[in-house]
């Protein structure tokens, strides 16, 4: 299967092929409104503004998953982001991206970039000791460790990245620039 063989529900539970994106830039980000990752939304807007054009989509999955740091439903989480960070790219359904519930997408994705690491720094070192705590095993599976985890996606629908909460936002947009 490729990406572009996935449907996901937008807010309004429509259903959108990811066919539709073909020949693009995709950064699929399994999101949240109230986590101290949140302000990455005003990153993520500043990447979708200057690189939209040059064929850069934002695929914004919100999830609940992770110390139920999303509350609301679909409306008030897209009226959050709009007002707060004027976000203007995709957003879809609140969904789950682990366990029995989650997206296909999803799935798909853990695939074909498994988790790696948090990298270096204080928040690396922080989320890996709270991990650690959470679930010991934590680093022994591909499952999405916390929100505001990406998968860059190449014009050719290739996973080409994976890219941890915890990995400056510079260094994303770079490589992001790099692949348009």
């Amino acid at each position: 299967m490729s990406i572009y063989d996935y449907v996901i529900e937008n807010r309004q539970g429509e259903s959108v092929s990811l066919s539709r994106y073909q020949g693009k830039v995709l950064l699929v980000v399994n999101t949240a409104t109230a986590c101290g990752f949140t302000p990455q939304y005003k990153d993520l807007q500043e990447m979708y503004r200057s690189f939209h054009e040059k064929g850069l989509e934002i695929i914004d999955i919100p999830c609940n998953q992770f110390a139920h740091q999303t509350p609301g439903n679909d409306e008030e989480i897209h009226e959050f982001c709009t007002w707060k960070y004027h976000t203007s790219f995709d957003q879809f359904h609140k969904s789950d991206v682990n366990g029995e519930q989650e997206l296909p997408l999803f799935t798909f994705l853990k695939s074909q970039k498994g988790f790696k690491g948090f990298g270096k720094g204080p928040k690396a070192l922080a989320m890996s000791l709270m991990l650690k705590k959470l679930h010991p095993d934590y680093q022994e599976t591909s499952d999405i460790k916390w929100n505001f985890t990406k998968f860059l996606v190449d014009r050719q629908g290739n996973v080409v990245e994976r890219f941890e909460p915890t990995i400056s936002m510079k260094k994303v947009s770079k490589v992001v620039e790099a692949l348009l």
